[in-house]
Protein backbone atom coordinates (compact mmCIF):
# COMPACT_ATOMS: atom_id res chain seq x y z
CA UNK A 1 0.00 0.00 0.00
CA UNK A 2 1.39 3.53 -0.93
CA UNK A 3 1.97 5.93 1.49
CA UNK A 4 0.29 9.52 1.16
CA UNK A 5 3.96 10.44 0.52
CA UNK A 6 4.72 7.93 -2.33
CA UNK A 7 1.59 9.09 -3.80
CA UNK A 8 2.55 13.01 -3.57
CA UNK A 9 5.65 12.30 -5.50
CA UNK A 10 4.67 10.03 -8.45
CA UNK A 11 2.31 12.81 -8.97
CA UNK A 12 4.60 15.23 -9.29
CA UNK A 13 6.63 13.38 -11.02
CA UNK A 14 3.98 12.43 -13.68
CA UNK A 15 2.95 15.88 -14.33
CA UNK A 16 6.57 17.11 -14.34
CA UNK A 17 7.82 14.04 -16.74
CA UNK A 18 4.98 14.60 -18.67
CA UNK A 19 5.99 17.78 -19.94
CA UNK A 20 9.79 17.14 -19.89
CA UNK A 21 9.10 14.38 -22.47
CA UNK A 22 6.61 16.07 -24.64
CA UNK A 23 9.19 19.02 -24.50
CA UNK A 24 12.45 16.64 -25.42
CA UNK A 25 9.81 15.30 -27.96
CA UNK A 26 8.89 18.52 -29.62
CA UNK A 27 12.45 19.76 -29.95
CA UNK A 28 13.65 16.25 -31.43
CA UNK A 29 11.06 17.22 -34.49
CA UNK A 30 8.81 14.50 -33.20
CA UNK A 31 5.43 16.84 -32.79
CA UNK A 32 3.03 14.39 -34.61
CA UNK A 33 3.16 11.91 -31.40
CA UNK A 34 1.45 12.52 -28.21
CA UNK A 35 2.92 10.82 -25.31
CA UNK A 36 1.66 10.83 -21.76
CA UNK A 37 2.35 9.17 -18.64
CA UNK A 38 -0.15 6.92 -17.54
CA UNK A 39 1.13 5.80 -14.39
CA UNK A 40 4.32 6.77 -11.78
CA UNK A 41 4.89 4.24 -8.92
CA UNK A 42 7.63 5.12 -6.63
CA UNK A 43 9.50 2.67 -3.88
CA UNK A 44 8.40 2.64 -0.40
CA UNK A 45 12.22 4.15 -0.14
CA UNK A 46 11.90 6.59 -2.67
CA UNK A 47 14.79 5.68 -4.30
CA UNK A 48 13.22 4.25 -7.58
CA UNK A 49 10.31 5.61 -9.67
CA UNK A 50 8.14 3.52 -12.05
CA UNK A 51 7.23 5.33 -15.34
CA UNK A 52 4.08 4.11 -17.19
CA UNK A 53 4.52 5.62 -20.51
CA UNK A 54 1.56 5.43 -23.61
CA UNK A 55 2.16 6.53 -26.98
CA UNK A 56 -0.18 7.62 -29.79
CA UNK A 57 -0.15 6.27 -32.69
CA UNK A 58 1.12 3.13 -30.98
CA UNK A 59 3.17 2.24 -34.25
CA UNK A 60 5.85 4.69 -32.86
CA UNK A 61 6.04 2.87 -29.34
CA UNK A 62 8.98 0.47 -29.76
CA UNK A 63 11.19 3.20 -30.94
CA UNK A 64 9.99 5.88 -28.55
CA UNK A 65 10.39 4.01 -25.78
CA UNK A 66 14.23 3.22 -26.70
CA UNK A 67 14.83 7.02 -27.44
CA UNK A 68 13.11 7.74 -23.80
CA UNK A 69 15.66 5.23 -22.24
CA UNK A 70 18.59 6.90 -24.02
CA UNK A 71 17.80 10.49 -22.65
CA UNK A 72 16.28 8.97 -19.25
CA UNK A 73 19.47 10.70 -17.58
CA UNK A 74 18.65 14.10 -19.21
CA UNK A 75 15.02 13.39 -18.23
CA UNK A 76 15.72 12.66 -14.77
CA UNK A 77 17.79 15.82 -14.43
CA UNK A 78 15.32 18.29 -15.65
CA UNK A 79 12.36 16.84 -13.54
CA UNK A 80 15.64 17.22 -10.60
CA UNK A 81 16.12 21.01 -11.38
CA UNK A 82 12.01 21.39 -11.59
CA UNK A 83 12.05 19.60 -8.10
CA UNK A 84 14.70 20.53 -6.25
CA UNK A 85 13.47 22.50 -3.50
CA UNK A 86 9.88 19.45 -2.63
CA UNK A 87 12.80 16.27 -2.71
CA UNK A 88 15.80 15.54 -0.99
CA UNK A 89 16.96 12.81 -3.66
CA UNK A 90 15.64 12.65 -6.87
CA UNK A 91 14.53 9.09 -7.51
CA UNK A 92 16.00 6.82 -10.36
CA UNK A 93 13.53 6.70 -13.41
CA UNK A 94 12.49 3.35 -15.00
CA UNK A 95 10.28 4.07 -17.79
CA UNK A 96 7.78 0.75 -19.04
CA UNK A 97 5.26 0.89 -22.49
CA UNK A 98 1.77 1.30 -21.10
CA UNK A 99 -0.45 -0.89 -23.28
CA UNK A 100 -3.31 -1.34 -21.69
CA UNK A 101 -5.42 1.10 -24.23
CA UNK A 102 -4.35 -1.54 -26.84
CA UNK A 103 -5.75 -4.13 -24.61
CA UNK A 104 -8.92 -2.55 -23.99
CA UNK A 105 -9.25 -1.85 -27.70
CA UNK A 106 -8.27 -5.40 -28.24
CA UNK A 107 -11.05 -6.82 -26.03
CA UNK A 108 -13.63 -4.25 -27.49
CA UNK A 109 -12.79 -5.89 -31.14
CA UNK A 110 -13.42 -9.25 -30.13
CA UNK A 111 -16.55 -8.37 -28.14
CA UNK A 112 -17.65 -6.58 -31.59
CA UNK A 113 -16.22 -9.24 -33.88
CA UNK A 114 -16.96 -12.97 -34.61
CA UNK A 115 -15.64 -14.34 -31.04
CA UNK A 116 -18.50 -12.92 -28.92
CA UNK A 117 -19.29 -15.14 -26.61
CA UNK A 118 -22.64 -13.34 -26.12
CA UNK A 119 -23.29 -13.57 -29.25
CA UNK A 120 -22.41 -16.89 -30.07
CA UNK A 121 -22.92 -19.29 -27.13
CA UNK A 122 -21.44 -22.29 -28.44
CA UNK A 123 -18.33 -21.35 -28.28
CA UNK A 124 -18.40 -21.42 -24.36
CA UNK A 125 -19.24 -25.15 -25.00
CA UNK A 126 -15.96 -25.06 -26.61
CA UNK A 127 -13.89 -23.43 -23.93
CA UNK A 128 -15.72 -25.97 -20.83
CA UNK A 129 -13.05 -27.72 -18.94
CA UNK A 130 -13.20 -31.39 -19.97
Amino acid sequence: METNRQKKIAGILQQDMAEVIQRLLSDAGRSNIVVSVTKVRVTADLSLAKAYISVFPTKFANGLMKDIEKMSQQIRHEIAQRTRHQFRRMPELEFFSDDSLEYIDQIDRSLKGVDNPIEHPELLQRRKKK
